[in-house]
């Protein structure tokens, strides 16, 4: 007869038996039931749609007969719509939200009447800022980290002499994108992107037609723009298109962060000559190991946990230095393309 790490937990320590240790490797033991939901900032983006290509995965190797639900609100709705559905979870008793916040410190009455009701908030991509009421945040890459290679890529894309950048972002309540725009700024302090100016920040509520709208704002506003710089996979695009179709690409070039098999077009014409980004598949696919673990018991959310996440191998839980008493797992890596790479990335 199987019997689960959880229920070892709850029965105790037995005769023999050694007292669970954060220096040992936790295996996730398959089979246990949890009703998870996978809950983007909106449908109807395809990272989030590879995200849930990862999660269910996952679901489907750890042999849950729990179910995995993939919802979310549309981007007009987002903030109401992240919080409704958290709370409806909780009245529903599921055991885990897996949760892509873009409602900033809103959301935590939703995810503490989750958590108060005996689930789990694990968030992925982008945390909750205060870290309340959310068991661990998976990080993609080291939130400071991004921010440095956005400056490098500004630098490489402008020149030594510099130049005027603009970042289109996504929306103002997406804690992702805020933390990485700070840690831009604070990377174009050192002295070697002296001649960088930024100019502006704005938002294309991660919406195409939007962000390519306000793209085009931006080249009308600051007639000496170098560079649009977009820490989002819909409005780098949208920002790209809309310098392509303005004839603009030889004087504005368009960076951040991307889909190879989306910006393949752009940037072998030149418009967007480096961008990086990460797998999301590998994101969804480490979220909904560590929300399975965490909802039937196998982790307890420590910092210095150790566990295996099938085939992405060994992580742990540690603080976030970004947030105090926060906690998250970093994934890493992430890969800056340019004409070199994209291609091959992009089938």
């Amino acid at each position: 007869m199987k019997t689960s790490f959880a229920a070892i937990l709850a029965t105790g320590i037995g005769i023999g038996m050694a007292a669970p240790t954060w220096a040992q490797t936790i295996v996730a033991e398959k089979g246990e039931e949890a009703d998870l939901v996978l809950l983007p900032k909106f449908l109807g983006i395809l990272v989030f749609d590879q995200a849930n290509e990862g999660a269910q995965e996952a679901h489907k190797e750890l042999e849950n007969p729990g179910e995995l639900l993939f919802q979310g609100p549309t981007p007009e709705n987002s903030v109401a719509g992240q919080i409704e559905i958290i709370t409806t979870a909780a009245t529903q008793g599921r055991a885990g939200v897996m949760l892509s916040n873009n409602a900033g410190d809103q959301i935590v009455p939703a995810a503490t009447a989750l958590q108060a009701a005996g689930g789990k908030i694990v968030t992925w991509d982008s945390p909750i800022p205060s870290g309340e009421a959310e068991s661990v945040f998976v990080s993609q890459v080291d939130f400071g980290s991004i921010g440095g290679v956005m400056a490098d890529m500004a630098l490489s894309i402008l020149g030594a002499d510099g130049g005027q950048m603009a970042v289109l972002s996504a929306t103002p309540d997406a804690s992702n994108q805020n933390a990485w725009i700070a840690a831009m700024k604070t990377a174009l302090e050192d002295p070697k992107y002296a001649g960088i100016e930024l100019v502006d920040v704005v938002y294309g509520d991660d919406q195409s037609e939007v962000s390519y709208n306000r793209a085009l704002a931006l080249v009308d506003k600051y007639p000496d723009l170098g560079l649009i710089m977009s820490p989002t996979t819909v409005g780098i695009q949208a920002a790209a298109k809309a310098m392509q179709d303005e004839g603009k690409c030889d004087t504005v070039k368009v960076s951040g962060l991307g889909l190879p098999s989306e910006m393949v077009s752009y940037t072998m014409n030149g418009c967007a000559p480096e961008f990086t980004l990460w797998d999301f598949r590998d994101l969804g696919y480490l979220t909904y190991y560590t929300t399975y673990m965490l909802a039937t018991g196998q982790l307890q959310g420590e910092v210095g946990e150790t566990f295996t996440a099938g085939r992405m191998g060994d992580y742990t839980i540690e603080a976030d230095e970004s947030r105090p008493n926060a906690k998250r797992i970093l994934m890493g890596p992430f890969t800056v393309y340019n004409k070199d790479n994209v291609e091959a990335a992009s089938k």
